[in-house]
């Protein structure tokens, strides 16, 4: 169930060090980089082989034809040479087992294609395997899948911040729709924002610096901005409809969020700092969950078509719209070239040049909702 039809029922990646800069070398749909792998144990040979390949950039070849071979010693001290001989990273890595080899897959794509990596981010995701909807997180390859709540109630509409420390979701453990935040590292747990009325839906700002959501605490469910830690509410949109999942501008200055005060919900525009709205054109009747792209440059958000519910993406820049199949609740990764979502009883990645689909968690119930840190 998408986020507005639920509301009206109811660590840090390691940095490169490099000996030489070398220009980053654009990967296009057909072009992928050969890359070989050495030195590595059998197993975190494996996990970086299906980091390249998650990617979308690489593939694994055998040193002799390989553009540039990854290379790893010790605890991880993680190294890339091209085909000279030229070392082009060299870093040291010493967080969890899996995580350090995650951090050197980001590593390898951001210095060999400039695009940032998805390997070390979490997902956070609502699933049914209980009874009831629970909020889950995983890493981005699907693993180490982890129920975060316990509730005995309704938790959903899942919220990372952009670094995968901290979640925010609505819960109805009071008996009323409230907004909690967990600290995932120490599990903390705290009920922040808890107006009268119905508090649902709450997103982080790019920066961690405040919160976008939809309170019901003056009548009317309206979009509104709080600080990080639930207070000072600023309303921004004052309709007859219902406001629901915003979506923050990479710069933290505009909110896009879906709307249906004009009928069919459709996606609006405003500034973080209030303003009059501006309705997005785009050529659909039915218009939800938005999800704006860290580079900005794109909106998905599902649509209704062929008896179900359908991913689209629209280009902010020239307003044409392209359909990327089925599923719901689309969520941009940090490359702006990923997409996860929902369908049915599956979470699927979707890297949207090649077309690919990888289902990353399933046997959990249905599941919605996906969150995606950066």
């Amino acid at each position: 169930m998408n986020r507005l039809a639920a509301f009206c029922l109811a660590a840090a990646t390691a940095a490169s060090l490099r000996a030489e800069e070398i220009p980053a070398i654009t990967v296009s749909k057909s072009d992928k980089l050969p890359i070989a792998i050495s030195g590595l144990s059998a197993a975190d040979a494996r996990i970086l082989q299906s980091d390249l390949a998650m990617s979308g950039a690489f593939s694994v070849v055998a040193q002799e034809k390989a553009q540039f071979i990854a290379s790893g010693s010790g605890s991880l001290q993680g190294m890339v040479v091209d085909r000279n001989g030229r070392t082009v990273l060299s870093s040291s890595y010493g967080s969890s087992p899996r995580g350090k080899i995650h951090a050197f897959a980001d590593d390898i794509v951001k210095t060999l294609t400039g695009t940032p990596g998805i390997a070390s981010t979490k997902i956070a995701f609502v699933a049914t395997k209980t009874g009831r909807k629970e909020i889950y997180t995983c890493d981005a390859d699907g693993a180490n899948v982890v129920q975060l709540t316990r509730d005995n109630a309704i938790s959903v509409a899942p919220s990372l911040s952009a670094d995968g420390r901290k979640l925010l979701y609505t819960g109805y453990h009071s008996g009323y729709a409230d907004v909690y935040e967990i600290h995932l590292g120490s599990g903390a747990r705290n009920r922040i924002i808890k107006y009268p009325g119905t508090n649902s839906g709450a997103a982080y700002s790019p920066d961690g610096g405040r919160i976008a959501v939809t309170l019901s605490k003056d009548g009317n469910p309206e979009l509104y901005v709080t600080s990080s830690g639930g207070g000072g509410a600023r309303r921004l949109t004052r309709t007859a409809g219902v406001e629901s999942s915003p979506t923050w501008s990479p710069d933290g200055t505009e909110i896009i969020y879906s709307s249906d005060d004009r009928g069919g919900p459709q996606l609006y525009r405003i500034s973080a700092s209030g303003g009059t709205p501006r309705q997005i054109p785009t050529g659909f009747g039915y218009c939800t969950e938005p999800s704006w792209s860290p580079d900005g440059k794109k909106v998905a958000f599902n649509t209704r078509g062929g008896g179900g519910f359908q991913i689209t993406i629209l280009d902010l820049s020239s307003g044409s719209t392209r359909s990327a199949g089925s599923g719901q609740d689309p969520v941009w990764g940090a490359s702006s070239r990923h997409l996860i979502f929902a369908s049915g009883g599956d979470l699927v990645l979707l890297d949207t040049l090649s077309g690919q689909r990888t289902a990353l968690v399933s046997g959990l119930g249905r599941i919605s909702e996906p969150a995606w840190s950066r």
